[in-house]
């Protein structure tokens, strides 16, 4: 089967690789003729962890074609997954492939939509007496992990009513399938909102732990070993609970602005996830706030953070608590300067020149008056934190991730501080 993928993006550019990687013959499509050469050479213009690697070898082989031939594209597909980042444009694209296709195709929507989207397009390619098959199936990527949660899947959601084309999906993913993992059918309207909610209760689930974080402080509590113990209640389950964490990435504001949305559409009032995002967004201001009470004055002070991406292995800096951290900091006063490992030029374009970005870890960390964990970068871990104590100009480390060895810091005599940790 010959499978098309229409999107340069994010989405695009993993699933074309991913589906490629099972052996299939894939497509990708996109009329920026730059970014297609670009990708079928293997740069990327985003970091993702072990992506790189997946193109090349599919590139290699000749699974992998990119193509800004959308004619050519929609008559050899037998199935086509829309996979742009943003849903600018997504009728209009429906159509002309439908139109091209020499015969009824099925059309996969990848890209994060509104609820009502997939059922609005099929009645309007009735409307036009159009023959193809809408599917929603929202994919559930974290930056950073987005090659291994392709491959690992929680489930494979589909918003269809027709079995033909759930058979094709199956087909399509056999190996993950057969390796036993769930399909879920359902109607589109209950496959976008999923999609939405999933999003949401991510973003209570962290902004509840790092509340009871600072609880953890008043009471001399340990938060980890709390997000630990409640983590391993079934009911539960450990993942997105460790305090320090922050809820971003690409998708994380579109998907829950777009509930938010629907929910006043319809007069619902979601107070949790109104609570929820209230204390996202503020965990920043927080935390400048505790770094304030330390070096006091804060004004015209130095701070070093490690970290601006808003998850480890990636490059994205979209709703990045480092980088909020960064600003609030700014507007106390305070100097900042930053590192991170693959995330600066993005940080460049939110941050402007207000920050004094560095080549290494150590030149953060020379002469300020407090170093920061800003991102849980596991190289962080492995740091000379000897010679980082003879660069700072007061061996104060506020670790908002939690990452480091606190025991061992303290014993270096470092003034150590983590989250909701005394």
């Amino acid at each position: 089967m010959q499978i098309g993928v229409y999107g340069a993006g994010y989405l695009g550019t993993v699933i074309s690789a991913c589906l490629a990687d099972f052996g299939t013959p894939v497509t990708c499509c996109h009329p920026d003729s730059s970014r297609m050469v670009e990708m079928a050479q293997g740069n990327v213009p985003f970091y993702e962890k072990n992506l790189n690697e997946v193109i090349r070898r599919n590139v290699r082989c000749g699974r992998l074609v990119y193509s800004t031939d959308i004619e050519s594209f929609a008559r050899k597909s037998q199935f086509i997954f829309l996979a742009e980042d943003t849903p600018h444009n997504l009728d209009n694209l429906v159509l002309r492939i439908a139109r091209l296709a020499p015969k009824a195709t099925t059309l996969s929507i990848v890209t994060p939509v509104a609820v009502g989207t997939a059922t609005a397009l099929e009645k309007t390619l009735k409307h036009q007496k159009l023959d193809a098959t809408v599917v929603s199936q929202p994919v559930f990527f974290t930056p950073g992990c987005a090659v291994e949660d392709f491959n690992w899947p929680d489930r494979i959601l589909l918003g269809t009513a027709s079995n033909d084309a759930v058979l094709i999906v199956k087909q399509i993913f056999h190996p993950l399938v057969m390796r036993g993992v769930p399909v879920i059918v359902t109607n589109h309207e209950t496959a976008e909102l999923v999609r939405q909610a999933s999003t949401a209760f991510v973003a209570t689930k962290i902004s509840f732990i790092n509340e009871l974080s600072s609880l953890c402080e008043k009471v001399g509590a340990d938060a980890v070993n709390l997000s630990l113990a409640l983590g391993l209640d079934k009911k539960i389950a450990p993942r997105c609970l460790q305090p320090g964490a922050g809820m971003g990435g690409l998708f994380a504001d579109s998907d829950m602005d777009s509930l938010v949305y629907l929910a006043r559409e319809k007069n619902v009032n979601l107070r949790v996830l109104s609570a929820a995002r209230e204390v996202n967004q503020g965990f920043a201001d927080s935390m400048a706030d505790k770094i304030s009470t330390m070096v006091q004055p804060l004004q015209n002070k130095d701070v070093g953070i490690l970290g601006l991406a808003f998850k480890p292995n990636t490059n994205s800096v979209a709703g990045s608590a480092s980088l909020r951290l960064a600003q609030s900091l700014i507007a106390k006063g305070a100097r900042v300067r930053a590192y991170d490992p693959v995330a600066i030029p993005d940080a460049r374009l939110e941050l402007n020149g207000s920050v004094q970005y560095c080549e290494s870890a150590y030149a953060a960390a020379e002469g300020v008056d407090a170093l920061v964990v800003g991102t849980g970068w596991p190289e962080f871990r492995g740091l000379d934190f000897d010679r980082i104590k003879h660069l700072l100009k007061r061996p104060l480390i506020v670790d908002t991730k939690n990452l480091l060895d606190s025991v061992r810091l303290r014993a270096l005599g470092f003034e150590y501080v983590g989250m909701g940790r005394s």
